[in-house]
């Protein structure tokens, strides 16, 4: 029995490598955003923009016209992440931390009332200008490689149990922003392509009833799939998120890292390229905003504004205060070995809404970019602001007491 418990506790989990990859992937993205930012305002920014926005490929949808850089990385490589995103909610609902409802009661509560706060907050300060309803839910999101990498730098001084806490809420926080952006930022439809999409579905879906394992049909599929939804008006990122849920899983209670698991597979496979390379090309390529000439009146106009008080304060006070209540009135436990101080902390770090942000600003303001600018510019305020001072709570709070036992602490280090 004890050689079992070290061999678990030795054995790599599929969440703990996903924590590795987005921390370092997380100062990655930090990264390659002050690099866009160095280049938007220097002489090389002609050229920046040039090569995202103006070089021409074939045109795959007559809605999108001619593919560019841009629309490459958005549209397409940002597809991978989803599927990605798709994996992990499906990993975590069926073989995860969020297997049984009194797993999930919490992060689901904190990650619905982080969503609505912040929207409502803007849509008070834009309340005068209806042209800017639209982008109620760009503060809604939260980045969970750029918040994990934050927490990666505060080391030992971030209790497991606050990052576990964290990722659950961003996956959760990732299903909610999935779902806006498929019921809300759609425009028009093709019924024939989205037919299309659905019979597509309804194939990976009969073949993972039938216990096909092997992945080159799944891959081939989730690419003809993303090609569908694209043609179909509905986002193309959204097919990455429908195909992952069609990808099999086997179950293994204690350790999600069955080596015949097709899911497991394909997320290990792919998390690295997702961390290392597609969220921080995306960060490059969306970040970049010139300052030149950028004043207080731009500053603090009500969509930037809108944008970053959303994503500090809507993001703090309905996670905080969400987790406060469920732990006061018995609707869930309190985080082991963290204090009160720690949990507003990271409540605070929740408000880095960077990579959904950018790309929820993108759809909510298609083809305007003066507003899709000052978006950017209220996503990175609020990000900042949010990463600098959960940052700094975190890293000067005292630290809470040990885990309330040896078996708790095991089972930490057996998920994490």
């Amino acid at each position: 029995m004890a050689d079992e418990k070290v061999q678990r506790l030795g054995r790599d989990s599929a969440l703990r490598d996903f924590l590795r990859s987005e921390a370092a992937g997380g100062i990655l993205l930090m990264f390659a955003a002050a690099l866009a930012m160095i280049v938007a305002n220097s002489p090389l920014y002609d050229m920046y923009h040039h090569f995202l926005h103006e070089l021409k490929g074939p045109t795959l949808s007559s809605k999108l016209g001619p593919m560019t850089p841009h629309l490459w990385i958005n549209d397409g490589l940002m597809a991978v992440f989803f599927f990605l995103v798709g994996l992990e909610i499906k990993r975590e609902f069926v073989d995860g931390r969020l297997n049984t409802w009194e797993r999930r009661r919490l992060p689901v509560l904190a990650a619905a009332a982080g969503m609505v706060v912040p929207a409502v907050i803007y849509l008070f300060i834009v309340k005068d200008v209806p042209a800017l309803y639209n982008g109620w839910a760009i503060p809604a999101a939260t980045d969970i490689a750029f918040a994990i990498g934050v927490l990666a730098l505060l080391g030992s001084r971030a209790p497991a149990s606050l990052k576990l806490f964290l990722v659950t809420v961003a996956i959760v926080d990732d299903m909610g922003a999935v779902a806006i952006i498929a019921l809300v930022y759609t425009a028009e439809i093709n019924g024939a392509a989205l037919l299309a999409s659905a019979v597509i579905l309804a194939i990976m879906y009969t073949m993972n009833r039938n216990g096909v394992l092997k992945l080159w049909p799944y891959i081939i599929l989730s690419i003809i799939l993303w090609y569908a939804v694209l043609m179909s008006g509905v986002h193309a990122t959204i097919a990455g998120v429908l195909a992952a849920l069609c990808i099999p899983i086997i179950v293994t209670p204690t350790s999600p890292d069955a080596q015949n698991s097709p899911l497991h597979i394909m997320e290990h496979g792919i998390a690295p390229w997702s961390a290392f390379l597609i969220v921080p090309v995306f960060g490059f390529a969306n970040a970049g905003v010139s300052l030149e000439g950028l004043g207080m009146d731009q500053i603090f106009a009500p969509l930037p504004l809108g944008i970053a008080a959303g994503l500090f304060f809507g993001k703090q006070i309905g996670i905080f205060a969400s987790v406060w209540i469920a732990v006061k009135t018995g609707f869930a436990g309190r985080l082991g070995g963290a204090t009160w101080l720690q949990v507003y902390g990271v409540a605070m770090l929740c408000g880095i809404g960077f990579t959904m942000s950018l790309f929820i600003g993108a759809l909510a303001f298609p083809g305007n970019e003066l507003l899709i600018e000052e978006a950017k510019i209220g996503v990175l305020m609020g990000s900042l602001l949010s990463a600098v001072v959960g940052f700094l709570i975190l890293r000067f709070a005292p630290q809470g007491g040990h885990l309330d036992s040896m078996e708790d602490e095991q089972e930490l280090k057996v998920t994490l």
